[in-house]
């Protein structure tokens, strides 16, 4: 995967990526919202020091560390993403309260139409901005997403210094082991 020039970068500002997202899927991981360097090459977590993939792999969801540009891979291990806000920014701070409670709207919208099994947030800030649950933690919540359980994941971007890659994957490994896996 090349990486994106400045200019490139400047360009991805406020683009939507496709999410990979198919029916009846075990999880869909949401993420807050695309980095411009997702924007720029259309792919989620694209940005290198990211932890998603590595993390992934760790947990035992896939066999091997797929490359962001892989991302369409994921469904064959029954896995897809989206965001709760589909707009690159630099940073995810750069969003609102209220974009993020319609991302959370919009995120109900896709587990009605999809019925993934879980919808596992990818960062608990956003998801207690979004879903009006100021006490959540990391781990299974009480609530659903339409009919999809719930988990909550630290945000993996190399920004998040609270969990170091083997902290996430102990996390994702146990989302992965309650579905039985």
């Amino acid at each position: 995967m090349t990486r994106p020039t400045p200019e490139q970068l400047a360009a991805a500002r406020d683009r939507a990526i496709p999410e990979v997202i198919a029916p009846d899927l075990d999880v869909v991981f949401c993420g807050i919202n695309p980095s411009l360097y997702s924007g720029a090459t259309g792919h989620h977590f694209a940005r290198p020091g990211n932890r998603f993939w590595p993390a992934l792999h760790r947990s035992g969801f896939t066999p091997r560390q797929l490359r962001a540009d892989e991302q369409h891979l994921l469904l064959d291990f029954g896995l897809g993403i989206t965001n709760l806000v589909n707009r690159a920014t630099a940073r995810a701070d750069e969003l609102s309260a209220d974009e993020l409670r319609a991302g959370a709207a919009r995120v109900t919208a896709l587990a009605r139409q999809y019925r993934p099994r879980v919808i596992a947030m990818v960062g608990i800030t956003a998801y207690r901005t979004a879903f009006g649950n100021r006490h959540a933690r990391v781990g299974p919540q009480p609530e659903r997403i339409a009919d999809a359980h719930v988990w909550v994941l630290p945000n993996p971007s190399g920004l998040n210094a609270h969990y170091q890659i083997d902290d996430l994957a102990a996390e994702f490994r146990a989302l992965r082991e309650s579905l039985g896996r």
